[in-house]
Formats: structure tokens, sequence, C-alpha cells
């Protein structure tokens, strides 16, 4: 009897991961962790067994992995008073230290090669894995395109989308995919140590297309930063945005796969459709 675990469970990413995974094995032979276990209980599928999983508390990592076979460590988020790179290590210890056999990690787009500062995490976390010893794959997501979010329901309101990327493609496809594809590696016997998931490569003028009578503005980063700046948006959250834009147009999302869609079994949701998901959510 093979037992399956799921970090960060209360996360939209995990939440939706260990619904998937309900469906593919017996949930009584899954583990749902988690920092809150009451909020996870909640929403848990029936059967499944909820554990603490703090990711700043190794020996409380390692006494909730007793008995897995096969994690998912969905990453966690940066800038917490707990550096990501250290949770992720924890998590890591705790696992080869319980006995676990194989992990599966929510990675970066070509972390092997990836020189922006968001990949640095990750590059450092897929290195620590190969050390553990353990069995891995690394599910390295491209965007999801419910980051998109806030621009496509303006664009859809009749304001105009604006970016900085020029032509630059993205592999948008939607969280719900990418974490259903991460469940389906978790349940399945033969696996790659490395997935490049991803949908089709689009522009920010795709994204208007496929919504319709959108305008779109394409500006220099100097313009967008003067803009965010009138419209009252603070330091921080405009540094986010244009590190963003950096990334896009650097290339550092351009990909090329069938992985995704070949994990699912499936094509992915049309642009048009999943568009919708996002803007009526």
């Amino acid at each position: 009897m093979t037992k399956y675990a799921i970090t960060g469970v209360t996360g939209h990413f995990g939440k939706n991961a260990i619904q998937e995974l309900a469906k593919l094995v017996s949930p009584t032979d899954i583990i749902a962790l988690a920092r809150n276990t009451e909020k996870a209980a909640k929403t848990a599928p029936a059967g499944v067994e909820v554990r603490p999983g703090d990711y700043t508390d190794e020996k409380q990592l390692e006494a909730s992995l007793k008995g897995v076979d096969r994690l998912l460590l969905i990453s966690s988020q940066p800038g917490g008073p707990v550096a990501r790179l250290t949770q992720h290590e924890n998590v890591i210890t705790a696992a080869k230290n319980a006995g676990v056999k194989y992990i599966a990690y929510t990675s970066f787009p070509h972390a092997d090669k990836a020189t922006v500062p968001l990949a640095a995490d990750h590059i450092a976390t897929e290195k620590f894995i190969k050390e553990s010893g353990m069995n891995y794959s690394f599910l390295r997501n491209n965007w999801y395109l419910e980051n998109e979010a806030a621009s496509l329901k303006a664009a859809a309101n009749g304001q105009p989308l604006v970016y900085s990327t020029g032509d630059s493609q993205v592999g948008w496809a939607l969280e719900s995919e990418y974490s259903e594809a991460a469940a389906k590696v978790l349940a399945t016997t033969k696996t790659k140590s490395v997935y490049e998931f991803a949908g089709k490569g689009r522009t920010y003028q795709d994204l208007a297309n496929a919504l319709g009578d959108v305008k779109t503005v394409s500006i220099s980063d100097e313009e967008y930063q003067k803009q965010l700046q009138t419209a009252g948006v603070d330091a921080g959250t405009i540094g986010i945005i244009i590190s963003i834009q950096d990334l896009i147009s650097e290339g550092a999302l351009e990909e090329k796969t069938a992985d995704l869609p070949d994990v699912l079994g499936r094509e992915l949701e049309p642009l048009k459709q999943a568009l919708q998901t996002v803007i009526s959510e």
C-alpha cells in the first residue's frame, strides 16, 4: 500500500491537487499537510488524514511524514519571516529522515539554466533534492493565467491591457491544470525527473485578441512605472510588476512543450474559456 502526502493543502494549488489525487487513489492513502490543520480538515476530501505541516518546523514535519512513500512539495511563498529556501530544506530533510522514497517539487521553468532572480530558490531547492538521494520529479510550472487576473478583469471592463514585454511569449495555463498534473504525477509510478509544464506560448496581444474588443498599450518599463505611480500603486508592488514584465521580456517564460497536456491526457482549456474562468473568479 502506497501512502501519499501533499504539503500546503490550504492554498489554491494544494487544495485542488488533493481533490484531484483523491480521484486517482484511495483517500485513506492520502495525508494532507497544513500549518492550519483545522482549516485543512474543512476542505480535504473525506477519508484523507490531516497532519500538521509547518514548513518552519522540521521535527514536526518529520513526524507527520512517517509512513509516507510519495510526497508533493508545493513551493512556499517568498518574503516570510523564515526564508523560503530554509522552509524547503526543512521539508526535504524531514522527508529524507522520515523515509519518504519519492518527492515531486513545484519548481521554476528551466531551473537548470535560468538566471533570473525569481529562479534562485528553486535552483537551490532542486539541488538539495538531488543531494538527498530520494527519487524525484521537478514540476517546472510556467505562469498561472490567474497571475494576470487584475489586468484581465480591468480589460474586460473596458480598460486597456498595458504591458512592457513587447512580443515575448508566456506559457500561460490555469492553476487548476498545473495542480491536476501534479496530482497525476504523484499518483503514477512511471515518472520523469523533469516536467516542463506550460501552455501554448502566447503574448499579451494574444490575450487581448481572445478577450475580444480590448485595446492594448505596449510601452517601456519606464513609462509603465510612471503610469503605475500616477495610479497610486505603492513602490513595492510596482517593483514586483516591473520585475515580472522583465522576466517575460528576457524570454524566461517562453516554452514549447507538450508535458502538461500529455500528463493531463487532454488538451488544455481553450484560451477564451480559460480567460473567462479567470475573469469570473
